[in-house]
């Protein structure tokens, strides 16, 4: 199989997600159980960029998501990044300005959304 095939691209992206997933999961989760939720660093963005109350939030549900939403940005910039035939410090200079687009870009949608939810509940 050719490292450049589209087969072997899209198994290399899903057992990046994959692994990335369970990897988020359970340290999301081992986090959640000794009760430090404020070290979920990006939960802690959403939480004071979208001005959200903590109290409100389902830790456990919610992590499903940004396990998710984590995994999909580690295995797309992993896999293209690998998919660029260049020099090595470009290929990290385009991860790195990917990585922060994708970061960003996601966890607004995922704070919008997840304001939108909290005001649902409390409808």
């Amino acid at each position: 199989m050719d490292i450049n095939s589209p087969t072997f691209i899209a198994y290399f992206f899903l057992v990046l997600f994959i692994i990335g997933y369970i990897i988020n999961y359970i340290f999301d989760f081992i986090k959640i159980k000794k009760n430090k939720l404020e070290n979920i660093m990006l939960m802690s963005y959403v939480i004071k960029k979208f001005k959200i109350n903590k109290n409100k939030i389902n830790y456990k549900s919610e992590l499903k998501w940004m396990a998710l939403i984590n995994s999909f940005i580690i295995s797309s910039v992993g896999t293209f990044v690998s998919c660029i035939d260049t020099y090595i410090f470009l290929q990290l200079g385009i991860g790195f300005v990917l990585l922060f687009l994708l970061i960003y870009s996601l966890y607004e949608i995922y704070g919008r959304h997840l304001v939108k939810k909290i005001r649902r509940e409390e409808e």
